[in-house]
């Protein structure tokens, strides 16, 4: 089942600092900050893989991933979890590397990241709670 994003979500995407998590095999977290995070559609979000470390090592395992983005000043974040896989070819990492050109350096991958479920990030009684419209 996927989630849509509504234009409070894709504006915040596109105005702050993301950050991923992921898990490893024997269930380590990860998480790092994806300064190239994006709206890809209102299902999927897009990001460029550029260190090809351990963010891209645990995707590649288990594609299980969460993304959290808020607006501190505004007391407002969403948390979107869902299914991740990295592209090294096709399309997706085509619209990557056109996307860096010039300003990142070319990506060893294209993250898409299949929105499954969002959370609220507001502080009360709808913090940590699946988002409803």
């Amino acid at each position: 089942m996927m989630a849509k994003l509504n234009q409070a979500m894709k504006d915040m995407i596109a105005g702050e600092l993301s950050y991923i998590s992921t898990v490893d095999a024997d269930g380590n977290p990860d998480v790092g900050p994806k300064i190239s995070m994006r709206v890809l559609d209102d299902e999927h979000l897009i990001y460029n893989e550029m260190t090809g470390g351990q963010t891209q090592a645990n995707i590649n395992d288990n594609g299980k991933a969460i993304v959290a983005v808020a607006n501190a000043k505004a007391l407002k974040g969403f948390r979107f979890g869902g299914t991740a896989k990295l592209y090294t070819d096709g399309p997706y990492y085509d619209q990557a590397a056109k996307w860096a050109e010039g300003k990142f350096p070319v990506p060893k991958g294209a993250g898409v990241i299949t929105i499954e479920k969002i959370w609220t990030l507001d502080p009360g009684p709808k913090a940590g709670k699946i988002f409803e419209e």
